[in-house]
């Protein structure tokens, strides 16, 4: 590939290093709490990592502008898949799910060379892993709510457990073309069911496993349904939303005597790839789970 003047800066490389959460809202997020502490665990004295909003129409000028001053990327909503053009190479467990939430820049001819990966499958099945403890029999029979992009993680991250044909519940069967694609990539299965709130709760109660990855409250009507209609679950239950915690969903699921995996478990341990990738060394997992844990704390005291 010749290389396009102007295209990206090279800049000298000193011990100060960046990185940074991508995303439109980005404020609420706990991402810089948990490279924070791994870049001081670690004795990463001149890496910064912060938080900047980012559109969708901003992307390209801000990606254009990286350099060797950049370890890489973290990229969350609504920059996953508008990020895959963006780089130079895309990883093929990014470019099965479909959904790019981590950038790694590294020196190229022409400056910087852009990769794509996703932590995300990563993050899933460590958090899946707190869940199920012994019980790996169970994951056959999963049940995911949604069908964004995190259900195409999701997918994948099911997919590794060995289960292959979860059932998806989504509002809509007219807008799964591209989680049906993403699922045909990867080899899995699925069946699509439309989501109604009282029969989402028959398939919930009897399954090994839920995975929500539907927004902020949008699985209230459900949780609702739920503490109505539930009976005590068998599985474990991971929703992936992580702020308000613990959500409706998880409130429900728990209380009917159902484990529960928080979201912000899925955060830690994607993270924890992510500094892996971005830093060369091993992340200091007890470190970030101190940091996240101090981080929720404050938020929960905050009226």
């Amino acid at each position: 590939m010749s290389c396009v003047p102007g295209k990206r800066r090279t800049a000298d490389v000193t011990l100060t290093r960046r990185a940074a959460v991508l995303g439109h809202p980005v404020a609420h997020s706990l991402s810089p709490v948990l490279h924070t502490a791994a870049y001081q665990a670690l004795g990463l004295d001149g890496w910064q990592y912060s938080a900047i909003d980012t559109t969708i129409e901003d992307l390209p000028a801000f990606v254009r502008d990286l350099d060797l001053g950049w370890a890489g990327l973290s990229v969350t909503m609504p920059l996953k898949h508008a990020i895959i053009p963006l780089v130079d190479h895309v990883e093929p467990l990014a470019q099965a799910v479909g959904a790019v939430n981590t950038v790694l820049v590294a020196p190229a001819r022409c400056g910087v060379t852009l990769t794509g990966t996703n932590t995300d499958v990563y993050g899933l099945v460590e958090a899946l892993g707190e869940g199920l403890g012994s019980r790996t029999a169970r994951v056959e029979n999963a049940v995911v709510l949604g069908g964004g992009a995190t259900a195409a993680s999701t997918l994948a991250a099911l997919g590794e457990l060995g289960c292959t044909s979860p059932r998806v519940l989504v509002r809509s069967l007219a807008r799964t073309t591209e989680l049906q694609e993403a699922a045909a990539r990867m080899g899995v299965t699925p069946r699509y069911e439309v989501l109604e709130a009282v029969a989402a709760v028959g398939a919930m109660r009897l399954a090994g496993i839920v995975i929500s990855t539907m927004p902020a409250h949008a699985a209230d009507p459900i949780a609702q349904a739920f503490a109505t209609h539930g009976a005590a679950p068998s599985g474990v239950l991971l929703d992936v939303v992580y702020d308000p915690r613990p959500t409706a969903l998880a409130q429900a699921w728990a209380a009917a005597g159902g484990t529960v995996v928080g979201g912000e478990r899925m955060l830690l341990h994607q993270a924890v790839e992510q500094v892996r990738l971005m830093t060369g060394r091993p992340a200091p997992l007890a470190a970030m789970d101190a940091a996240l844990a101090g981080a929720l704390a404050v938020d929960a005291a905050t009226p």
